[in-house]
């Protein structure tokens, strides 16, 4: 019986570990998902509530928003500039229903 030395392709099995190794890249640093929150709450009109982490509670709209900071419409008439690096939360005001929007009826 003649046994035959076989002699592996090393060229050909690092370039399968390389092409195995490759990662997906990770997650961009920026979503935007913050942006278009802001957006959203902007063009809807919706009533906020604003926790900060000194324990004060701001509810109102907001008007506008920056890098650092939001503008604030509170609900009495006042304005005022909060940073965002001084906000715990925000959500929605519970207190306050949002118009239901009438849908047409079907069939007519």
């Amino acid at each position: 019986m003649i046994r035959k030395l076989i002699k592996p392709n090393f060229r050909e099995m690092k370039q399968k570990s390389n092409q195995e190794n490759k990662r997906k890249p990770p997650p961009p640093y920026k979503t935007h998902a913050e942006n278009y929150y802001y957006i959203k709450q902007m063009n809807n009109r919706t009533q906020l509530v604003f926790e900060l982490l000194s324990g004060d509670v701001l509810k109102g709209l907001l008007d506008w928003y920056d890098e650092k900071c939001l503008k604030v419409k509170k609900l009495d008439g006042g304005t005022l500039i909060v940073f965002k690096s001084q906000i715990k939360y925000i959500y929605k005001n519970p207190d306050f229903a949002e118009p239901k929007r009438e849908e047409p009826a079907a069939g007519k």
